[in-house]
């Protein structure tokens, strides 16, 4: 069953291109559940050519964006194939290349294998295509391979992307899960990549919660990578959604996971970096979200730890500091979903007004102090700091001998025992109030 997290907030800037929020599958009870087939503007002719366009090209192609722009999936499959005129400035390599990614070309069985695995084909102008992917112009995927019940547009509303480094330390691991859960709380979709270390941490961390997430693969949805997340990928698949632009079959490459990167950056409403070196993959998604005008965040972590070089690099300007779920929601929420303040801990003078506070802090640690010698200390009158040392004697801040006014240590204070008189529980006298 579909987690269902809230729908709320303001689209991603570029959202407002493509379908409204009334016209997604579910947005109108609230479910965010796809409903396999409801398709609109689409054609079937269409759909098998861009299915066969995640074969004959790589994502992110910005060339093949343009001849699509230009072209039109159909024309463009031909002209890719050999089956028609080539296109505009494409060289000779180029067409003999996808001649042999044409050869055995079967859009229809790559749509029925992924049929098979409880998956789907989206196109742009589905009414479950995110339009924010639009931001990334001629970049945009052709098409994106999705499993798993729940409206990928309607989810991808209200997500943001937690990614670091593959190698993360313990506290890399321990922050990207508990910021995940955190989020999930709020009822935002966490957006990885499912690869080790802080990836997976993320999508364990909003699983464990109850929580949505999104793997972005560099693979096609039926192949889960890397291998020890195997289960971890069909969890995801069944209870939150699997992304790919590549086809079932299709195996991952160094250049695919960097490609990769810009479909996160763009899916989601902010990036946040836990632990990443200087060369890291990560910070590629994350200046590739910040050029797309989204939120750009890191995680702060030890000066001298290399996996915290680049997140630190990156808060020189182009990031903003995060430390916990509430700063992150406050950033890329809406309007009232403000993080709590921050404070350190309350103590015991904390309590007390400013005179009262003046008054206590002219008090000697050594031996005491007479009445007149308080009252010059404190710049007060004997008659106000005589009415203040009583209210800090019925506080358990100080005692009298004599003619002397004298601190109570805090331990023997915090004790709940005051020398002469009844035990006092949490520094209030009995009786105090009547």
């Amino acid at each position: 069953m579909a987690v269902r997290p809230a729908t709320g907030g303001p689209p991603e800037p570029g959202a407002g291109d493509g379908p409204g929020a009334g016209d997604v599958p579910g947005a109108g009870d609230g479910s965010g559940v796809a409903e396999p087939g409801d398709r609109r503007g689409v054609s079937e002719e269409e759909r098998l050519a861009r299915a066969a366009l995640t074969r004959l090209v790589e994502p992110g192609d910005t060339t093949a964006g343009r001849w699509l722009r230009r072209m039109g999936p159909v024309a463009l499959r031909r002209a890719l194939s050999g089956q028609g005129p080539p296109p505009p400035g494409a060289g000779r390599e180029r067409l003999a290349g996808c001649a042999l990614r044409a050869a055995g070309l079967d859009p229809a069985a790559d749509l029925a294998r992924a049929a098979g695995r409880g998956g789907r084909f989206l196109c742009p102008g589905d009414r479950e295509w995110p339009g924010q992917l639009d931001d990334l112009g001629d970049a945009r995927p052709v098409g994106l391979w999705v499993r798993g019940p729940a409206s990928l547009r309607i989810w991808a509303l209200r997500s943001v992307a937690l990614v670091g480094a593959r190698a993360c330390s313990d506290y890399g691991a321990h922050v990207a899960a508990t910021l995940a859960a955190g989020l999930s709380e709020r009822g935002w979709v966490v957006a990885s990549g499912a690869a080790h270390g802080v990836d997976g941490a993320a999508h364990r961390g909003a699983l464990a919660a109850g929580g949505a997430t999104i793997a972005v693969l560099a693979s096609g949805v039926d192949v889960p990578y890397p291998r020890g997340h195997t289960e971890l990928i069909e969890r995801i698949a069944e209870q939150g959604l699997v992304v790919a632009e590549l086809p079932p079959g299709a195996h991952p490459t160094r250049s695919r996971f960097v490609l990769r990167n810009r479909v996160i950056a763009a899916l989601t409403r902010g990036t946040v970096v836990v632990e990443a070196q200087y060369r890291s993959g990560s910070l590629v998604t994350a200046r590739r979200a910040r050029d797309l005008g989204r939120f750009t965040m890191g995680v702060p972590g030890p000066v001298t730890s290399g996996l915290s070089a680049g997140v630190h690099e990156l808060l020189c300007g182009e990031a903003v500091v995060v430390t916990d779920a509430d700063e992150v929601a406050e950033l890329i929420g809406g309007i009232g979903e403000l993080a709590p303040e921050k404070r350190g801990p309350l103590v015991e003078r904390d309590v007390l007004d400013p005179v009262t506070a003046r008054v206590l802090e002219a008090l000697s640690a050594q031996g005491g102090n007479d009445l007149r010698e308080v009252a010059r200390e404190s710049g007060s009158g004997c008659d106000e700091t005589l009415s203040r040392l009583y209210e800090l004697l019925a506080l358990g801040f100080v005692e009298r001998r004599g003619d002397r006014w004298e601190l109570v240590p805090p331990a023997r204070r915090n004790g709940g025992v005051r020398r002469g008189g009844p035990p006092n529980r949490g520094n209030r006298v009995k009786g105090l109030g009547r």
